[in-house]
């Protein structure tokens, strides 16, 4: 592969995690107002938070599901093809949301963009990680995954511009089916994984790398790397996201724009804390790395949902922090996933990895959504129940190999 190939891969990677973020960070600044719009006078505060919890947990069962079986897609396919397909799917869907009339209708969309989502990641990193071997590994890692948390910052300050109202809000989604230039650009220029095509030989030979996975070999790797990825994954969306809504909540109508100054202010730190943490992970060990993470984000989202409230000055600075040492967690998987895995399960195992979480997370989103009803829509209260999932962090590190698939070559 040349020079410029490999520029080339590691440019539309980023570009396609970008929109991929876009993509993630749409439904919690837009949530509230689509529900006001399509259920008109039947609107509530609770309503609101379980529609928000609906929306999001549809997302997280599409991406889990969208991981394994599209993850698996760029192991026989080959992960250029796979990726480009991804972006299509989440951007196609996405555009279709401008059309929605009813909640139901957003529901589904939503659950079919997470296919697209979710299939992206593994085949993303795959490509890139196989690309880009060697020392330059932590630094490409990271500007993978800040890629993905870039996208989110920019659509906060797109937000912050044209505020999202009920009145004003088809335009974004139509904004979100753009990157479908891209997957058409990455079908047809895009070169495959040296790696994968020296190996696709070999994987044809093998067992089904779902069946490899979970045989005596890998079965240890493969358990551990959906713990490892379960944690943050649950944390972020069950516990950190319900701050967007709680914020619009408390600005109200007189102040549209506090949303998206807040999502912008934790996709900032989120874009800093996504790069430096597959350097964290390098400086410091995959295992040491993670146990201080998941301490530092457990007592920073603690604090952000019973020490802080929206509109005090103190918040927005809390919230860049609670984005910033919250999402060191994904730099640390973009990097240390991959090495669990062999090269001719590595996109399936990662997938599997990452979007497994995202099955428990579907669950742990509505679980937080019915505590939040019956709450009566108590943003803060459900967002720090939420957060201790964080704790159980420091326990599952304890079990991670210290051997990777990595180090076995």
């Amino acid at each position: 592969m040349t020079v410029f190939q490999r520029y080339l891969v590691l440019i539309v990677c980023f570009l396609a995690l970008l929109f991929d973020g876009v993509e993630l960070g749409l439904m919690p600044i837009a949530s509230l107002s689509v529900s006001k719009s399509l259920l008109a006078e039947s609107y509530t505060d609770a309503e609101g938070a379980s529609w928000f919890a609906r929306f999001t947990a549809a997302l997280m069962l599409g991406a889990a599901v969208g991981g394994i079986a599209l993850g698996n897609l760029g192991d026989r396919i080959g992960r250029t093809r796979a990726m480009g397909f991804c972006i299509l799917v989440y951007s196609v869907f996405a555009a279709l949301g401008s059309w929605a009339s009813t909640q139901e209708q957003m529901l589904l969309l939503r659950f079919l963009v997470g296919l697209g989502v979710g299939g992206l990641w593994p085949n993303g990193i795959a490509l890139v990680s196989e690309c880009w071997p060697g020392v330059s590994r932590p630094f490409v890692s990271g500007a993978m995954m800040a890629g993905l948390n870039l996208g989110i910052l920019l659509l906060s300050q797109v937000a912050r511009f044209r505020p999202i109202t009920p009145d004003s809000w088809r335009w974004l989604f139509q904004l979100a089916g753009a990157p479908a230039l891209l997957g058409v650009l990455v079908l047809a220029v895009v070169p495959e994984s040296p790696q994968w095509l020296a190996n696709r030989g070999s994987m044809k030979k093998k067992s089904t790398p779902l069946r490899q996975l979970f045989g005596k070999e890998l079965i240890r790797f493969t358990l551990i790397g959906i713990l490892l990825s379960a944690i943050p994954m649950i944390g972020a969306w069950s516990a950190s996201k319900w701050m967007i809504p709680w914020a619009e909540s408390v600005a109200g109508k007189a102040n549209p724009g506090y949303k998206a100054e807040t999502q912008g202010w934790w996709a900032l730190g989120a874009t800093l804390g996504s790069f430096f943490g597959a350097q964290v992970a390098h400086w410091l060990g995959r295992k040491w790395s993670y146990l201080w993470i998941s301490i530092a984000t457990f007592a920073v989202t603690s604090f952000m949902f019973l020490g802080t409230e929206p509109l005090q000055s103190i918040f927005h600075p809390i919230v860049f922090i609670q984005g910033f040492v919250a999402t060191l967690f994904f730099g640390w998987l973009a990097l240390s996933l991959p090495e669990l895995y062999p090269i001719r399960v590595r996109a399936t195992g990662t997938g599997l990895a990452y979007n497994s979480g995202r099955f428990a997370t579907a669950v742990g989103v509505m679980i937080a959504g019915s505590i939040s009803y019956w709450l009566g829509g108590s943003y803060p209260k459900v967002g720090a129940i939420c957060a201790t999932i964080y704790a159980l962090g420091i326990l599952v590190v304890l079990f991670m190999p210290t051997v990777t698939q990595e180090d076995l070559k």
